[in-house]
């Protein structure tokens, strides 16, 4: 079959393979006796605790048929239900031993069919891809916003930091306490005429960091600059840089510098993209790795001295 161009009919053209692939069409999800829209069902109840009007919303489901399907699970001893606490009117669901007896073979059975569809594939990339893909459908449904630092972002940063950096680097125990350090000097000394964090949010959901911090009178530098894996790949990064750059110039510094490592390949593409130029690499030993350490810099004095001269001859006055 000739494969379609048009990125529609591809979209279409891949839901129609993966829903065969995985015996989605059928009516008994993987020989269970339990159909997917059920297995839907148990899935969101193994989550906790939930209501009906709830649990049909979150799935786009039509209440009367979901009230049907739960209905069923009642008379097999799949669910409880009790009076909520504070609204006796209604009725709150629950999992019983049974039906978390039914879900968790039904899991391993899933896990176990992905993988044997894989073979001898790694995973890895075919989940990052998904991950992508879920964060580009996102995208058009939630707006992403940079907002101050807040209470409980740096948290969030030094646990994504120390789990990102061990996953994809290889970082040891080491590069936590790092990271803990800057994020508590900026919070504790940072001049918000001069220094800013940004945090970049889709939701209550947290995608990533940037830090414009002072180097030095005339030098700003750029820190902790973070995306999670899902929102890489969507120009989310040329944003943040962008207005990290946008604050530093409008600060009054004249250049800016950042440091990384050579491993970081796609960052430093990103860099390189918006006029940093590598200044120093040299190889050190840290974080329990041989890595290459970077000094990437670039002059902001040009954008400075127009905005100097747009100032000093403004505009007259309607």
């Amino acid at each position: 079959m000739t494969r379609p161009t048009d990125s529609i009919d591809r979209i279409r053209s891949f839901n129609r393979d993966w829903t065969a692939r995985m015996g989605l069409l059928t009516r008994s999800y993987l020989g269970s006796g339990v159909s997917l829209t059920e297995v839907r069902v148990l899935h969101e109840l193994a989550q906790g605790e939930t209501g009906a009007r709830a649990l049909a919303a979150r799935l786009g489901l039509d209440e009367g048929y979901v009230s049907r399907i739960l209905a069923r699970f009642e008379r097999n001893g799949w669910i409880a239900r009790r009076a909520a606490p504070f609204d006796s009117r209604r009725r709150i669901l629950k999992l019983t031993q049974t039906g978390q007896a039914v879900w968790r073979p039904l899991v391993e059975k899933s896990r176990a069919d992905v993988a044997a569809r894989l073979g001898a594939a790694d995973p890895e990339p075919v989940a990052r891809a998904l991950d992508q893909a879920l964060a580009q459908l996102d995208a058009g449904l939630l707006p992403v916003e940079l907002r101050d630092l807040a209470p409980g972002d740096a948290g969030w940063l030094i646990q994504q930091h120390a789990e990102l950096y061990a996953a994809e680097e290889g970082f040891d125990h080491t590069f936590e306490p790092l990271v803990a350090e800057i994020l508590a000097g900026f919070i504790r000394d940072h001049d918000p005429a001069c220094e800013r964090a940004w945090i970049a949010t889709q939701g209550a959901e947290r995608l990533g960091s940037i830090f414009c911090v002072r180097d030095d009178a005339s030098t700003a530098k750029l820190r902790l600059f973070l995306l999670v894996p899902q929102a890489r790949g969507l120009g989310l990064g040329k944003r943040m840089l962008g207005e990290c750059l946008d604050f530093a110039r409008a600060a009054g510094y004249r250049r800016m510098r950042l440091w990384t490592h050579e491993s970081h390949r796609a960052a430093c593409a990103l860099y390189a993209a918006h006029g940093f130029a590598l200044t120093d690499s040299r190889a050190v030993h840290s974080f329990g790795r041989d890595l290459v350490e970077q000094t990437w810099e670039r002059a902001l004095w040009a954008s400075c001295n127009r905005a100097a001269r747009a100032l000093s001859h403004p505009p007259v006055p309607p």
